[in-house]
């Protein structure tokens, strides 16, 4: 056989490339590991917020399915569960009075606020001038935060059992202050007696209004139900 027909020597026969799977060392699919990743985060809670256990129950919400309710049913002869009057919603309000022109002091009061309420306030403006107060239309008054569902059971639970008892000479609530359509509204003279603020880092001490809005019909109910869930109201 010549030389020609016969096969090349020194050339080597090709190898496979060696790839995970045995599939040929296919590339990894960057598509697919950009997807996984961005599934990855969106798995966890937002920014900003921390995960919730769906079966958590704020202690004071339990207590008032398994004990504050059926009373009141048992109480004011309600024909259903459902009639049983209920909190709806809680408002926490600072008015910032003469501080509200330095926009420092706002800022300040917005972030207590947001500590005490643990959830994020807003800033209240005038909705017109009044000349007398030296107010112009638009101008910062006072931050606000309305409370609903768990975080309003968790903020009134606060409220019983650590705010109110560091009153200075507390003696209990006032039982007259219902507006008729058992709605109630309270005031505290210093935020600081909540444990989220710190003295030492509080520059100035505000007042505070807090509304309880309910469905009951009258102030009785209302009355009847906050003192379910140990209002100190003054006998």
């Amino acid at each position: 056989m010549s030389e020609a027909g016969s096969p090349k020597a020194g050339k080597a026969p090709k190898k496979k490339a060696e790839g995970g799977g045995g599939g040929g060392g296919k590339p990894p699919d960057k598509k697919a590991e950009a997807k996984a990743a961005k599934a990855s985060r969106n798995s966890g809670p937002p920014a900003g917020e921390t995960a919730h256990d769906p079966n958590y129950v704020p202690r004071l919400k339990k207590h008032y399915l398994d004990v504050v309710r059926p009373e009141l049913v048992k109480q004011f002869g309600y024909k259903n569960l459902l009639q049983a009057p209920r909190i709806e919603k809680i408002v926490l309000n600072i008015g910032a009075g003469e501080g509200a022109s330095d926009t420092k002091k706002i800022q300040s009061a917005l972030n207590d606020l947001t500590a005490i309420a643990g959830q994020k306030g807003v800033i209240t403006r005038s909705k017109k001038a009044i000349a007398a107060f030296k107010i112009t239309a638009g101008r910062p008054v006072g931050v606000k935060v309305t409370l609903r569902k768990d975080r309003m059971y968790e903020f009134l639970d606060r409220l019983v059992t650590t705010a109110l008892p560091r009153v200075r000479d507390f003696r209990g609530v006032s039982g007259k202050s219902f507006d008729g359509k058992g709605n109630y509204a309270m005031g505290l003279k210093e935020h600081i007696v909540f444990v989220e603020i710190d003295y030492d880092k509080t520059e100035t001490v505000w007042g505070m209004d807090i509304i309880f809005q309910t469905s009951a019909r009258t102030d009785d109910e209302a009355k009847a139900l906050l003192a379910g869930f140990r209002m100190p109201f003054v006998i």
